[in-house]
């Protein structure tokens, strides 16, 4: 396993996608790992709130404990607790950092039900997209939105799946590096509400993520 920071600060980590999870079809994938109090009790309420729990409690020597869980929709994220003490992110997004979490999902209502009770989400702002539906902002206070939540068209491939936005100096340049590096550009780089810029990617091993900018 390998761990990626930026200046010092843990950012996340690498690691090759395990056996168990293979022969399921589980395809390369980011994972965000939410901090959470106590790991068992998240892992508990996930469960009695509709959720299961895909992997148990478990303990990183030295680093933490985690489990990963899947919502009653279908999205799969993790819990986690550190050992270490951590001082919590502020400010906005730096480049190089993770700067959105949207989640396509078949019932964003109940998704965002789902994490509030879990995690303490709370609505935010909240944007009409027409024929597309509502798209629902979150975060863990009103003041500040750390992502969004929508119901996926039904062309959407796959189950639900949460999409991680990654900040970067041009989404423009950042989607042409994606090319030259193997990599595919699967929408944009667009326009986004607020005068920010994003392009929705594959590595090329096959996970998918996101790059943000915004106007300086």
């Amino acid at each position: 396993d390998t761990m990626w920071t930026k200046q010092g600060a843990p950012l996340g980590g690498r690691m090759a996608l395990p056996e168990d999870a293979r022969r399921m079809g589980v395809p390369p994938n980011w994972t965000a790992y939410v901090t959470t109090p106590d790991v068992d009790a998240a892992a508990r309420q996930a469960a009695a709130l509709g959720g299961k729990v895909l992997k148990a409690p478990t303990d990183l020597p030295g680093t933490g404990r985690f489990a990963i869980v899947r919502d009653p929709q279908g999205a799969v994220i993790a819990v986690y607790k550190s050992t270490q003490a951590s001082p919590a992110p502020t400010g906005h997004p730096k480049n190089g950092e993770f700067s959105w979490h949207e989640l396509a999902t078949t019932d964003h209502g109940a998704a965002l039900r789902f994490y509030s009770a879990l995690l303490g989400w709370v609505k935010t702002d909240a944007m009409d997209m027409g024929p597309g539906g509502l798209y629902q902002m979150f975060g863990t206070e009103k003041k500040r939105s750390l992502g969004g939540i929508y119901n996926k068209k039904p062309d959407m491939p796959g189950p639900p799946f949460w999409l991680y936005y990654i900040k970067v100096d041009s989404a423009d340049r950042a989607a042409e590096r994606v090319k030259a590096a193997g990599g595919k550009v699967l929408n944009g780089p667009m326009d986004i509400p607020g005068g920010g810029r994003i392009a929705q990617c594959l590595d090329p091993q096959g996970a998918a993520f996101a790059v943000h900018s915004v106007k300086a």
